[in-house]
């Protein structure tokens, strides 16, 4: 296999994972999050420099954030800048979600401006 690729599986039970170490990640620092239900991140937290990308797979629950309380469902995406003050809980199904974390203001292009044809290949099902 190529040394550009690395693949590992998650236990989608697991109350937590960090992929940062496990793929060699430099670029984010992404966790996959599993709360039961009523469970809660047990503290509130902001960052110095990173921004937090969440992303709910399954289940709800709910964000504090700045002194506010916003409800989370499957298939919500949102971002919290480093200074937001925020802790997550579980509602009465357990939750499921992703958090990226990445430098605030790093991204230096998107997929259509960083990413490069490679002519004359193909996939092979292509």
């Amino acid at each position: 296999m190529s040394k550009n690729f690395q693949k590992i599986s998650v236990d989608p039970a697991a109350g937590r994972t960090e992929l940062h170490n496990a793929l060699e990640l430099t670029g984010c620092e992404v966790s996959v999050n599993r709360l039961p239900a009523g469970a809660a991140v047990p503290f509130v937290h902001k960052h110095t420099k990173n921004e937090e990308l969440y992303g709910v797979l399954e289940g709800s629950g709910e964000i504090y954030i700045d002194g506010e309380v916003a409800p989370l469902a499957a298939g919500d995406w949102f971002v919290v800048r480093p200074e937001g003050h925020r802790a997550i809980r579980a509602l009465d199904k357990g939750m499921t979600f992703i958090c990226i974390q990445t430098k605030a203001g790093s991204l230096e292009g998107f997929t259509m401006t960083d990413g490069v044809m490679c002519e004359g290949e193909k996939a092979p099902w292509l």
